[in-house]
């Protein structure tokens, strides 16, 4: 080999890099589909207040066009409220997987190692089951909110 390092050594090296940063990437990733979050670790269903503030930011939207269109002042307010009440049905309901969230990824990480620590398969298994679901909602969480800003 030479000072710097043989060629086999050097590929190697950048192979196990490429694959770390891939694996880091889908850590990461997440999204949230018709009222579940999905992400590497499995799918969760999301708080129905998700879905349900979502829905009533629509409808307030299109009561509120509707309301601009012929002039009516009053469904156009009613169109507005709607929308800021749905705006925030659906931030409580991030606030409530966030939380649980990451309770979860805590309860799942601690659990995990104790029941390993004692040997206990099933309950470690249940654990990271646990931690795979809270990450799950946290990244759905993530993922609506950068879609929001």
């Amino acid at each position: 080999g030479s000072i710097t390092g043989n060629t086999a050594d050097k590929q190697q090296a950048a192979d196990k890099q490429r694959e770390a940063e891939a694996k880091d990437t889908l850590s990461h990733a997440g999204g949230s589909v018709g009222g579940f979050s999905v992400s590497s670790g499995g799918v969760a269903k999301n708080d129905s207040e998700r879905q349900g503030g979502q829905w009533d930011q629509t409808m307030g939207s299109a009561k509120e066009t509707v309301g601009n269109l012929v002039g009516a002042e009053g469904l156009k307010k009613e169109g507005r409220d709607q929308n800021a009440q749905g705006q925030a049905r659906e931030a409580q309901g991030q606030l409530n997987d966030l939380g649980s969230g990451i309770a979860d990824r805590a309860k799942g990480t601690v659990g995990g190692a104790v029941a390993g620590a004692m040997g206990n398969e099933q309950a470690q298994k249940d654990y990271q089951d646990q931690h795979d679901k809270g990450k799950t909602l946290q990244r759905g969480v993530e993922a609506d909110v950068q879609k929001q800003a």
